[in-house]
């Protein structure tokens, strides 16, 4: 009896770990497709000029296509951090 507990309780961690590990890493794609780092949490700045009336933006995240396995496959993104160096690579759909 104590055996089979064990063993729910750990198919039951397990299980939350491995949801645990796909919200992270979901978090942290949705981060840098927004502009922001998630390790050192830099943003997107914008400036404004006064004197033309123009927005500039300074992207801390830039995004580079890897591969592209065509119109039915998925791409493979890198994203790289301009302030702390932070370099991630993450299969999505364009």
């Amino acid at each position: 009896m104590q055996t089979l507990i064990f063993l729910l309780l750990t198919f039951l961690i397990v299980i939350f770990s491995i949801l645990l590990y796909f919200k992270n890493k979901n978090s942290r794609v949705h981060k840098l497709n927004s502009g922001e780092c998630p390790d050192c949490g830099e943003k997107t700045r914008i400036f404004f000029d006064e004197t033309t009336k123009t927005q500039f933006k300074s992207d801390v995240i830039t995004t580079r296509i890897l591969k592209n396995h065509g119109c039915s496959g998925v791409n493979d993104i890198e994203y790289r951090c301009k302030s702390c160096g932070l370099k991630e690579v993450y299969p999505q759909t364009l």
